[in-house]
């Protein structure tokens, strides 16, 4: 059974642009690599802006960020972002597969 409704959880940005979807949260709703999510992304700071963007999660659970949503995501100061913590919303898209 594939996500049906919208789930929120907070990760660290790793290596490659990636983000881990915790495994309580795949468990619980049997998250499927070959599903398209709508994926919302916010800094865990208390400023910033938030992007969205469409994926599949990868077999090991991680979820690849665009490298234009974090060119947009960051500060003129900031020279990476891994390891920075964001606010992760996944939400089924209708009609795709």
């Amino acid at each position: 059974m594939p996500l049906t409704k919208t789930v929120s959880f907070k990760a660290v940005l790793q290596k490659g642009n990636r983000v881990q979807v915790p495994k309580l949260i795949r468990w619980q709703f049997k998250l499927e690599p070959q599903q398209v999510l709508k994926v919302e992304v916010k800094p865990g700071g208390p400023f910033g802006n938030e992007e969205t963007f469409y994926a599949k999660m990868n077999r090991d659970g991680r979820i690849t960020i665009p490298k234009l949503t974090l060119e947009l995501l960051t500060n003129e100061d900031e020279e990476s972002l891994v390891g920075s913590i964001f606010k992760m919303e996944l939400e089924p898209v209708e009609g795709a597969s």
